[in-house]
């Protein structure tokens, strides 16, 4: 990842909308959403939401499948992990036990 990549990730997150649906898609991984279910939880029209869709997607944090009749969305968790890994690259200049409490937090339970 560059900082082209991480600016065009954290661009398509600094939307309330667009943040609030990649973290439900989260939530749902790893068998996604259908598209309409998104629609409903952000509560907006589909035309609406598909604009921030698109954002996602081309930030590359969303991707699509078609099953059967439904588009499902799912979220790019190695985007994910690439932005994080990233940000945190130079953590506290290589010291370890320093990124411990980190490290911890992003443990999944």
């Amino acid at each position: 990842m560059d900082n082209d990549d991480a600016i065009s990730i954290l661009s398509a997150l600094a939307h309330p909308t667009r943040l609030a649906a990649f973290r439900l898609l989260i939530r749902h991984e790893p068998d996604g959403l259908p598209t309409g279910a998104l629609v409903e939880a952000s509560g907006l029209s589909q035309s609406t939401f598909s604009t921030h869709l698109a954002v996602m997607a081309r930030a590359g944090l969303v991707l699509s499948e078609k099953r059967g009749r439904q588009q499902i969305q799912r979220a790019n968790l190695d985007a994910l992990k690439g932005l994080t890994v990233y940000l945190a690259r130079d953590c506290c200049q290589g010291r370890a036990d320093l990124c411990a409490p980190l490290l911890a937090e992003l443990t999944c339970c």
